[in-house]
């Protein structure tokens, strides 16, 4: 994506277009699944000084706005995403954190039903994969 189809997407979402609105689109954009730190390095690198609270009043005004979406699994930091609009899903690696997009399941899936949904009208289901990506498998491998 290009600044100007973030502007669009700012003013689409009834925000002002600002500079550090548009370097933190930006950010999550190129780089997914981000932490907060993260997003301020990159954001301060287009910048310069930008303070902490206000790439987080972005962060949190962007995924408001369904410009960006917010993930934390269990344990980790809070990451973002450009990726929004879907029902997909995360693999996360025990050693380093690192995470991918997994995309929904399609047809039958028992698993992604409640057994007792209580009474609630169940309209997402999240799931997150466990495990350990290439990267750290191949360093645990002995050679």
């Amino acid at each position: 994506m290009t600044a100007p189809d973030f502007a669009s997407q700012l003013r689409a979402a009834s925000l002002r277009v600002t500079r550090p609105r548009l370097a933190v689109l930006s950010a999550v954009h190129e780089h997914p699944h981000l932490d907060t730190d993260a997003v301020i390095g990159h954001v301060r690198t287009d910048l310069g000084a930008v303070s902490h609270q206000a790439v987080y009043d972005v962060l949190r005004a962007l995924t408001d706005a369904g410009l960006v979406r917010r993930i934390q699994p269990a344990g980790a930091t809070a990451r973002y995403e450009s990726r929004v609009g879907d029902n997909h899903h995360h693999v996360v690696c025990r050693s380093c954190g690192a995470i991918a997009d997994v995309d929904c399941a399609v047809g039958h899936t028992p698993c992604l039903t409640a057994s007792d949904d209580h009474g609630f009208v169940v309209d997402e289901a999240e799931v997150v994969y466990w495990g350990t990506c290439p990267e750290c498998a191949a360093a645990r491998t002995p050679q």
